[in-house]
């Protein structure tokens, strides 16, 4: 393997370890043995383990990886966010979630052991990531509420309910029921119901009542 293809598998093989057994629960010794390598070598590549962690943040977020945000190149979205179509806003936003969630359930599930641990990783992935998509959404719901078809309410409200919705469907699947014994839906169902409920609670009554006719 090149230098560059060691590290990521370095990385890859700690996001996994990381996911099933925590920060505190992971070490360096672990790690080494799961990708067929020496300790040293993860130390050649990686001074801690808390720059290993630091580097899993980093590919996933500051690099584009699988969790880069949902505008960049989706010309679908922005297409709906130019027309004001809320309801395609909404959809694109909420079905880009479900499918990365879906895609990356080891991510989701280290960010859920760095919470629970107290870890920084957590925190640097709200200020890094979620921030963004705070402020993304935000934005445009004030933008909506000024055009009159969204009611005025604090728009980081309406981002929290949307994206509880999102991670409460997602850690359900990926944690609780697997077997989809509590609700088995695909993600662009999953995704169109949501936006619709999101909606319906903070659309306007001119809006309502134009949808009504």
């Amino acid at each position: 393997m090149t230098g560059d293809e060691r590290r990521e598998q370095i990385i890859q093989t700690a996001v996994e370890l990381f996911s099933v057994n925590g920060f505190n629960g992971t070490t360096t010794k672990k790690i080494a043995a799961a990708a067929g390598i020496s300790e040293a070598m993860v130390f050649r590549h990686f001074a801690s383990k808390d720059e290993l962690y630091e580097a899993i943040l980093h590919s996933k977020v500051c690099e584009g990886g699988e969790h880069q945000f949902p505008w960049e190149g989706n010309s679908l979205l922005i297409k709906a966010m130019e027309e004001g179509d809320d309801h395609q806003v909404f959809f694109v936003l909420a079905l880009h979630a479900l499918d990365k969630h879906q895609a990356d359930s080891r991510f989701l599930r280290l960010l859920f052991y760095s919470a629970l641990e107290d870890h920084e990783l957590a925190e640097r992935f709200v200020l890094d990531f979620i921030a963004g998509l705070y402020d993304f959404i935000g934005s445009y719901i004030e933008k909506r509420q000024k055009a009159g078809a969204m009611r005025n309410v604090n728009p980081r409200i309406v981002v929290r309910a949307f994206m509880g919705m999102l991670i409460h469907h997602s850690l359900t699947n990926i944690l609780w029921d697997k077997k989809r014994k509590l609700l088995d839906v695909t993600n662009a169902e999953a995704a169109k119901n949501f936006a619709e409920i999101l909606l319906g609670g903070i659309a306007s009554e001119s809006v309502k009542q134009s949808e009504a006719v």
